[in-house]
């Protein structure tokens, strides 16, 4: 089947993207599919619009780092709430990158 078809594109595409592919099958951590990221984001993408605070460049960085931290909290099995107290409150006191990077969401225990 010649590349330029109708049929042909995708299965050239198939052919040349092949081993990517079928990476999730040699590796079973990987999922064949990003949805847990794509419901994760939901809310953001549904709400971004009501949230007047992602009206400048700083904003929406700052926002992005917040839920980033958040999902990420939630993917560790961490309560988000708890998590973000206990970052709000040790932050502060800390003395190295050490001490920062002990407060990243993997480094926590779920409650």
């Amino acid at each position: 089947m010649r590349p330029k078809t109708l049929l042909g594109k995708p299965l050239h595409y198939l052919k040349n993207q092949w081993e990517k592919l079928i990476r999730y099958c040699d590796e079973g951590y990987l999922r064949m599919d990003n949805n847990l990221a794509e419901n994760a984001i939901r809310p953001i993408v549904v709400g971004r619009k009501a949230w007047l605070f992602s009206n400048s460049n700083d904003g929406a960085k700052a926002s992005a780092s917040l839920y980033s931290l958040v999902e990420t909290a939630k993917a560790c099995g961490l309560e988000p709430c708890h998590y973000l107290k206990t970052v709000f409150t040790y932050l502060p006191r800390a003395e190295s990158v050490e001490d920062i990077g002990l407060l990243l969401p993997w480094n926590q225990k779920p409650a």
